[in-house]
């Protein structure tokens, strides 16, 4: 039996909003290695924090430019990802996919690019969460995934499946 939540969710809210952004193509993922910030070191996707004024979708696509110089094509959102974070501000994170992209992926003061094989993502260089939902996306289906860490150690999970947005 799963061990209850410590965060009681119903009256848990974000105080940092952002994305993340996975370009799935020809039996790959699009992944970067975060060269600074939060996470820095870590294999993930493109992503980062919401402007002022900025959708959620317009910052997906705004950060994927910035971080690996290329356009999403017909990004979609498939998840959610609320964590509840022992040492920085809780994060909720607009989670999305795109099938293809125009540009060429390169590498900035953020980011290096990785493509990836589907069957080969390493998920040991990931953030803990990540195996818990990016199947999830990688099948096309939608998620809100709860998830509470201490440092970077995942301590409780929840993923729930077909959500609608």
């Amino acid at each position: 039996m799963p061990h209850p939540s410590p965060i009681d969710w119903t009256s848990w809210r974000g105080e940092m909003h952002a994305t993340i952004l996975f370009i799935i193509k020809d039996g790959k993922i699009l992944l970067i290695e975060k060269k600074r910030g939060l996470g820095a070191g870590k294999i993930n996707g493109p992503g980062g924090k919401i402007d002022a004024g900025e959708t959620p979708l317009e910052a997906a696509v705004r950060e994927t430019e910035e971080e690996l110089c290329i356009t999403p094509t017909a990004p979609r959102k498939l998840g959610e990802l609320q964590f509840s974070m022992s040492d920085c501000p809780h994060i909720h994170c607009h989670v999305y996919r795109a099938d293809d992209y125009s540009g060429t992926p390169t590498e900035t003061d953020e980011a290096v690019p990785v493509w990836t094989a589907i069957d080969a993502i390493p998920y040991q260089r990931m953030w803990e969460d990540d195996q818990h939902w990016l199947p999830i996306l990688l099948e096309d289906q939608s998620f809100l995934g709860r998830f509470v860490f201490e440092s970077d150690r995942l301590l409780w999970s929840e993923v729930t499946l077909d959500v609608t947005w």
